[in-house]
């Protein structure tokens, strides 16, 4: 049955909306050129386009094209404001934008210090400053990435041992105090969606992305899409029983788990071993990256060596799972290490497992959980704005 008339319409828009979306301003004749639409279609849904307030004229293609199909269209950035934050036990980080992700104020707290009362009042006074400082009167959202499960039948972190109380409660404060949509994922499957996006698997639809800082996890994306699994836990590989640990992991702490190979502070003990003390002026979170890079420079191979065996140990659990062709190692280990430890480790993983698995360095680092709650919350910002 065709569509009514109505609703070729809508597609039509929304078709639109995406392209401006994703190549940024365009004239009438390339709108015709990629939709396909006829010119009579395309100078229609120009005009409810921009009588909707969606779409305004924002410059022309060039001097030499003169005329209508020279204006360039785009996306009206300032319909809505966003603002994205990357929580982590030790810092916060901010970032407000316009619809179409132009940044407008950015800002990070070191957090450690403080406990959960303060620590929490902290959190939304840096969110508003920096909101008052991008000039923004009124946030449409805001995307959260925090460590911990996200339960999936109410959009909303779960109880986490050892994760700060404010972390969970920082998504009801926010809902009290500001008009705006709120939402939260789980930081590594963030900076998954940015690597797909974005980062270093623009070119894979279905990868894993090994998250490697203060502590590990995973994020599966199958086919394009990310699973969390029946209670949001899948890529928990923390908890992930390895050879080497001396223990088991626990339901109420994955210290014997693959978290005790991989984690900050069991690389910087790693690395200590080796003759490489990595200090700790900057906090137990950076430390394990600090050593990776102390170790690249001075080029000791040996310890790097025994660092990709152990992360090998992480990615052939994967690999034998869900065989995904590709591991990213992300966060702000992966990205120390960058190519020459992904290599190592791809090396050591062919050894482990028959199923060929492409290891890949992140191109975003510690950023990716920031972009990526940005991109997840302008999607749908955009999504509600653009709904016919």
């Amino acid at each position: 049955m065709p569509a009514s008339p109505s609703t070729a319409r809508a597609i039509n828009d929304r078709l639109a909306l995406r392209l401006l979306q994703d190549q940024g301003p365009l004239t009438a004749g390339q709108l015709k050129t990629l939709t396909g639409l006829s010119r009579p279609t395309v100078a229609d849904l120009v005009e409810r386009l921009q009588d909707s307030g969606l779409v305004r004229v924002v410059g022309e293609s060039g001097a030499e094209r003169r005329g209508p199909n020279a204006r360039l269209y785009g996306i009206v950035a300032d319909r809505a404001h966003l603002a994205a934050l990357d929580v982590r036990t030790t810092s916060l980080s901010v970032v407000v934008t316009d619809l179409v992700g132009g940044t407008l104020a950015e800002a990070s707290l070191p957090m450690e210090e403080h406990s959960d009362g303060p620590a929490l009042e902290r959190a939304v006074a840096l969110l508003e400053r920096t909101v008052a400082e991008a000039g923004v009167r009124r946030l449409h959202s805001v995307g959260i990435g925090a460590p911990g499960l996200i339960d999936p039948a109410t959009g909303e972190l779960r109880d986490s041992t050892g994760l700060p109380a404010w972390h969970r409660r920082l998504v009801a404060v926010l809902h009290e105090r500001l008009p705006a949509a709120v939402l939260v994922e789980n930081e590594t499957n963030l900076a998954a969606v940015a690597e797909q996006r974005e980062g270093a698997a623009r070119d894979r639809d279905t990868f894993v992305l090994l998250w490697l800082g203060h502590g590990v996890g995973a994020a599966v994306l199958l086919d394009g899409r990310l699973r969390r699994g029946a209670s949001g836990g899948a890529g928990e590989i923390g908890f992930l029983p390895v050879p080497g640990t001396g223990g088991l992991p626990s339901a109420t702490g994955c210290d014997g788990g693959f978290h005790a190979l991989a984690g900050s502070s069991a690389i910087r003990a790693l690395a200590a071993g080796y003759g490489i003390e990595a200090g700790d002026d900057r906090g137990e979170e950076a430390a394990g990256a600090v050593a990776v890079r102390m170790a690249l420079e001075a080029g000791a191979d040996d310890f790097l060596d025994a660092l990709a065996g152990r992360v090998a140990l992480g990615a052939a659990a994967v690999s034998a799972v869900l065989d995904p062709g590709c591991v990213v190692l992300g966060g702000e280990i992966g990205h120390a290490g960058g190519a020459g430890l992904a290599a190592r480790v791809e090396a050591r993983l062919a050894t482990l497992s028959p199923l060929r698995t492409e290891v890949r360095a992140t191109a975003l680092g510690g950023a990716a959980v920031l972009r990526g709650a940005l991109l997840t919350v302008r999607d749908a910002a955009q999504d509600e704005l653009f709904a016919p």
